[in-house]
């Protein structure tokens, strides 16, 4: 028997020890924390479609049932991915209820794969929809999984998700395709009204207790408002106003005294509230979701209402 030539030798070992895989990354966010088995357990579900996933985590400290907050994590987050990562999320209040398990479709071509009760709100505003399935549970969940009914998050999600990521399953196997429209979230969109600027707090720099909003820099450019001029700015819950105050707007936190506060742009490029070394939110008892908003006009300017 002829040797084979050493370079075609070194290929076929490279090629067994270096396996083509065609896998999309496959990102898990959830509410779950990582104190029990959850995570690894629907990791492992994962593990077992196919070795070669390639598995993140985006985050599993969203607050217990905190629907509003996996929306912004996605949204915070999913444009940063290539085309074509599948994303599973699961904050399930509502699991074993009648609301829809569904993968979504962005026309970016990202896939996610979540309960339909509100987690889609941003990116389908986002990323636009291309299509809406609901997951046919009949072909796509854990084998002998049927009876179990509170942790939809490993048996169809995690399930769904991986077979969707290594290829196992087209878009198309997921289940019937339903109307392009989501579950959604009522919030206040930004908006310029009378010299006044409205916009929302979706989410707080946790680990600084910063103020985020949804302001972007191209509407508040709108505003003509220059570094070093003062604005006043009010944030509310509801009907409640929780604090007014005039604060100047910087391009850094270096530029007020430590203990001040600023109003500046984040690394997302929004409109967003500090202070210098100390937490906004912690002083004034500020919190984020659907229902906080905040107002800001220029301080030298009389209000339109």
């Amino acid at each position: 028997m002829k040797k084979l030539p050493l370079l075609i030798l070194l290929a076929f070992a490279f090629a067994c020890t270096n396996p083509k895989s065609d896998t999309a990354p496959l990102v898990f966010q959830s509410d779950f924390g990582i104190k029990d088995a959850a995570v690894a357990s629907m990791r492992g579900v994962a593990a077992g479609i196919s070795p070669d996933l390639k598995m993140y985590d985006l985050t599993h400290d969203i607050p217990a049932f905190n629907v509003w907050e996996a929306a912004q994590r996605l949204l915070q987050t999913a444009e940063y991915w290539p085309s074509g990562t599948v994303f599973v999320s699961v904050v399930d209040p509502g699991v074993g209820t009648e609301r829809k398990s569904v993968v979504l479709k962005t026309e970016s071509g990202h896939y996610f794969v979540t309960p339909d009760n509100g987690t889609l709100t941003l990116i389908a505003e986002r990323l636009g929809i291309a299509s809406i399935r609901e997951i046919d549970e009949a072909v796509n969940r854990r084998k002998n999984s049927e009876k179990s009914y509170t942790f939809h998050g490993r048996d169809v999600y995690a399930y769904t998700g991986a077979r969707l990521a290594a290829g196992i399953i087209d878009f198309s196997d997921v289940g019937p395709e339903l109307e392009q429209k989501v579950v959604t979230i009522e919030y206040q969109r930004a908006k310029i009204e009378d010299n006044v600027l409205f916009g929302n707090i979706p989410i707080l720099d946790i680990q600084y207790g910063n103020i985020w909003t949804n302001i972007d820099r191209a509407t508040f450019k709108e505003m003509a408002i220059e570094h070093g001029q003062d604005v006043k700015v009010r944030i509310s819950q509801g009907d409640r106003i929780v604090t007014q105050q005039t604060l100047p707007y910087q391009p850094t936190f270096g530029e007020v005294e430590i203990g001040k506060p600023l109003l500046y742009l984040n690394s997302l490029n929004h409109v967003s509230i500090a202070l210098n070394q100390g937490s906004f939110a912690g002083k004034y008892h500020i919190g984020s979701g659907p229902d906080w908003n905040i107002e800001i006009w220029k301080a030298d300017v009389s209000r339109g209402d």
